[in-house]
């Protein structure tokens, strides 16, 4: 070995005497031809029993099989790295971190490779325990019944579980990546769309539909929409997770469809509306609108017509309310010529759009039977307006009354919280 190398290597090596690592240099037939005194006590042994020895009469086959691509890459000229499961005695098993790098001389040649010990065991185990959850997690999420998916803030999917692609019918190669729409199709992103958002901006949403274009037929569903969010109180992306509450909602449907009814127009009966209004928004995540309704010149049709031709308008109306609102909406008779229309609405903007829907189906209905007769309609939100069914009823009516005095057959909200 030429002097200068010489003396380049006892520099190392003394430098490496006061490095509290353990540090080894090998030949080129991987011999311990140096250690330092951190080494001996990480070894376990005297020096006269290290030195000479190749790397696998000190620690095993299994070590220099470890050991052994990162010597060839440094006694190539290159610095490199493996990890290994300690095991010799006299310390209990740790893993640890092997730098191997070139002692190379003036002219490039490597004579000698040093080794550096770094112990890991702790971020070792800490990478191992995440590993493991991250499998259970991902176990999890796989298997579980309940269709789940995940987008991020743009509503592109970067998740489906299994479920939710047998459900849909959709391999998960063929939504992940592709936005919301893409994948379930227009018209059922614009029903969604508003949750999302409510999730995007931070707040957990949730929505039951009947959702077409499932494996087994149509089905209501009921899905939750949850904020991810960062550890800087941002909003990254939205976790959606769905439930099946067919049966449930049939057999809902059922025994709302077996109540009292009112035996003119088949709409619920005043008792009954005011009891599916109580219990249904007592629920505080879901928004609904009450509508009340009064006939604008039906007076005059029972007494030009007769009351057969009245009532035969009754029923009209009513079956025009059904039609205009979805299924699990609510219509009910409140008297005379009043009617109540209990519907899931997203916000005062959904209000105003099916007042106005529910105004023109009853126009259409009259003039169809030739009669002079409309709407006028005030409506309520709860819990925006409040969260009692007999206050909403109040304030609903209000709003009707004012519809009456600026002119009948127009819509109305009850301005009395926001004016």
């Amino acid at each position: 070995m030429p002097n200068s190398q010489n003396a380049q290597t006892l520099h190392i090596e003394r430098l490496a005497d006061v490095i509290a690592l353990p540090i080894g240099r090998w030949n080129a037939n991987a011999r311990l031809v140096y250690c330092n005194a951190p080494y001996l006590a990480w070894s376990g042994r005297p020096h006269e029993q290290l030195i000479g020895k190749t790397l696998e009469e000190l620690y095993g086959a299994a070590a220099w099989a470890a050991a052994k691509p990162a010597f060839e890459s440094a006694f190539g000229g290159a610095i490199a790295s493996y990890e290994r499961l300690l095991t010799h005695p006299p310390h209990p098993q740790r893993w640890a971190r092997m730098q191997v790098f070139p002692d190379a001389d003036e002219g490039g040649s490597v004579a000698s490779v040093f080794t550096i010990a770094t112990d890991i065991h702790e971020d070792v185990i800490a990478r191992d325990a995440l590993i493991a959850a991250r499998k259970r997690l991902d176990r999890f999420t796989e298997n579980i019944p309940s269709p789940l998916t995940y987008v991020d803030g743009d509503c592109i999917l970067r998740f489906v579980n299994k479920a939710w692609s047998t459900i849909t019918g959709i391999p998960a190669n063929h939504a992940v990546g592709r936005h919301v729409s893409a994948v379930r199709g227009e018209a059922s992103w614009l029903e969604q769309q508003p949750y999302y958002g409510r999730a995007l901006a931070g707040d957990a949403a949730h929505f039951s539909r009947l959702v077409d274009g499932l494996v087994n037929g149509p089905r209501w569903m009921r899905t939750s929409y949850v904020p991810d969010i960062d550890e800087a109180g941002s909003v990254v992306g939205v976790y959606t997770v769905t439930t099946d509450v067919h049966d449930l909602t049939d057999t809902q449907e059922k025994l709302r469809r077996s109540v009292e009814r009112d035996a003119l127009t088949d709409a619920l009966s005043r008792h009954t509306m005011m009891s599916f209004i109580e219990c249904s928004i007592a629920d505080p995540d879901l928004e609904y609108a009450l509508f009340f309704i009064d006939l604008d010149g039906f007076k005059a049709v029972n007494d030009e017509k007769g009351h057969h031709v009245g009532d035969r308008l009754l029923a009209d109306v009513a079956r025009a309310l059904r039609g205009a609102v979805r299924a699990e909406d609510a219509v009910g008779r409140f008297g005379g010529d009043e009617f109540l229309v209990l519907a899931r609405v997203n916000g005062q903007t959904g209000a105003e759009a099916l007042a106005e829907h529910l105004r023109i189906s009853i126009k259409a209905v009259a003039e169809a039977a030739g009669d002079q007769v409309s709407a006028s309609i005030g409506y309520a939100l709860a819990p925006a307006d409040t969260r009692d069914s007999m206050q909403l009823l109040h304030h609903a009516d209000e709003a009707m009354y004012v519809a009456k005095r600026q002119g009948k057959n127009r819509a109305m909200p009850w301005a009395g919280a926001r004016s």
